[in-house]
């Protein structure tokens, strides 16, 4: 009878499996099939789901959806949610796309496509000043937050508790007993790289702190992925620094100041454009804190000659902004484009358009880390390199120290900075802050800095990657093939 019932029960596990699969294996193929962009991953996951009618849909359920509960979504009155496909499709339907700006010149066509990406105009009258390294960065950041009356704004990826970690803890403490409103957001992963936690000795000296997406012990494996890599910092609403350089004595060059110093580059802006980067902050708070901060509207003094436009980048309404404007900055280019980045795994339609533009007589030139910080990275990168090499695309890696800096320049003139890699995570995964510069005398300064580093690096040849032996070849191609989620 025991026996019996035993296998009665077997029998009713399988049958229930059964029914299971029948049900669920359906649903999650027919998620994937109306909800994917991409036929290949379409057609992966429903294969997947097919050929394991249980594994499968619980794979897919796990890491195939994409789980974005962004709040700036319900925040805006009247919007009609709909789950899972705001994500998918990314930014809302274009409309009133205004013509061509005349006054742009040669670049009209590339302001007007920014424009219809981002909804912001293109202001004039900025200064903007750049900032090498933390020796001159960390300064000026410091200077600005000494002599702030009403505001200070930051929002970093790692706050180190290191030497300079600690200035910056001290100068907005000392602000907030000054009277200073002053908010801070550190990326709740970025925050893992220092011990102890900066985030607590802030909140001893009074400053309001919030951790971005924090990881939780039942999350989901995408809330690991989804980080604020923005790097802002506004002080009343006068003066504002963004970049890709983080807080921390990493960004110390001078030897002996840094066990692995990370060359970066920062930039200070005054002028209009700071009220957007100030609006740039307010979205970030809004989705770190779940308040809606009020706007101070600060009047901002013409004061410079760069026509400055912020753009917001995120996995919410703000998908796949970033792309299309290195896409429409790609297009635009006549005489040359210049890429400085320290991570750099386009898309495959990326790959495509600087290969167009290559094959358009654009002298195309990319120049990057020969020690990269993260070698799995560097691994996956010289892996696709090749299909440059093909274009007549010129390849360099620089000799160490380590360089973070992230530059985008076309035909003498455009300039887009910011906190963004050319990567999957940057471009899909991250928040991400960039601000787009017109500036002939400003890009003349970087590109010179360009050439200079060019001329001390080494061109990649197609005759090194192919010398690379097969066991080599195949570990490139392996963390190629992670890329997504590198």
């Amino acid at each position: 009878m025991t026996v019996l019932s035993e296998l009665d029960g077997l029998a009713l596990l399988v049958n229930v499996a059964i029914a299971l699969a029948l049900i669920v294996a359906p649903v999650a193929m027919w998620h994937a099939l109306l909800y994917k962009r991409d036929p290949r991953a379409a057609m992966g996951w429903i294969s997947v789901c097919l050929l394991f009618p249980i594994v499968g849909p619980a794979l897919y359920f796990f890491f195939g959806i994409n789980r974005v509960h962004h709040r700036a979504q319900l925040w805006k009155e009247g919007s009609y949610q709909r789950s899972f496909i705001d994500f998918e499709r990314g930014e809302e339907p274009l409309s009133d796309i205004p013509c061509y700006d005349k006054a742009a010149g040669d670049f009209a066509p590339l302001t007007r496509a920014t424009y219809a990406l981002t909804g912001l105009p293109l202001l004039g009258g900025n200064r903007v000043v750049v900032l090498r390294n933390g020796e001159e960065a960390f300064p000026a950041m410091l200077d600005a937050i000494a002599k702030a009356t009403d505001s200070i704004d930051l929002s970093t990826y790692i706050f180190d508790s290191n030497r300079s970690g600690r200035a910056f803890t001290e100068a907005l403490s000392a602000a907030v007993k000054r009277g200073v409103v002053v908010r801070v957001i550190i990326d709740a992963m970025g925050e893992l790289y220092s011990w102890p936690r900066v985030s607590r000795r802030l909140r001893r000296g009074g400053v309001c702190v919030e951790r971005f997406n924090p990881p939780r012990f039942m999350s989901l494996p995408p809330g690991l992925h989804l980080r604020n890599h923005r790097k802002l910092l506004v002080v009343d609403e006068q003066i504002a620094f963004a970049g890709g350089m983080n807080i921390g004595d990493r960004h110390l060059v001078t030897q002996g100041a840094s066990r692995h110093p990370t060359v970066d580059t920062h930039f200070q802006f005054e002028g209009p454009v700071v009220a957007q980067l100030s609006t740039g902050f307010a979205q970030t708070w809004r989705l770190a804190s779940g308040e809606k901060p009020q706007q101070r509207h600060a009047d901002q003094q013409e004061c410079g000659a760069s026509l400055c436009r912020v753009i917001v980048d995120g996995p919410d309404l703000n998908l796949d902004k970033l792309s299309n404007v290195l896409m429409a900055a790609i297009a635009q280019a006549k005489v040359s484009i210049r890429i400085m980045t320290p991570y750099f795994l386009p898309s495959r339609e990326m790959l495509a358009a600087l290969q167009t533009a290559a094959l358009r007589g654009v002298a195309v030139t990319l120049v990057l880390p020969e020690k990269n910080n993260l070698i799995y990275v560097h691994w996956a990168m010289r892996n696709m390199l090749w299909e440059l090499l093909y274009y007549n695309i010129n390849v360099a890696y620089q000799p160490p120290p380590f360089n973070h800096s992230k530059l985008f320049m076309v035909d003498g003139e455009y300039l887009l900075i910011g906190s963004a890699n050319l990567d999957p995570r940057s471009l899909r995964l991250n928040y991400e802050l960039s601000v787009e510069i017109y500036d002939t005398v400003m890009a003349a300064e970087l590109e010179k800095e360009f050439d200079e580093r060019l001329s001390r690096s080494s061109l990649v040849s197609l005759a090194e990657l192919d010398s690379r032996s097969l066991l080599t070849r195949s570990r490139d191609a392996l963390c190629w093939l992670l890329s997504p989620y590198l």
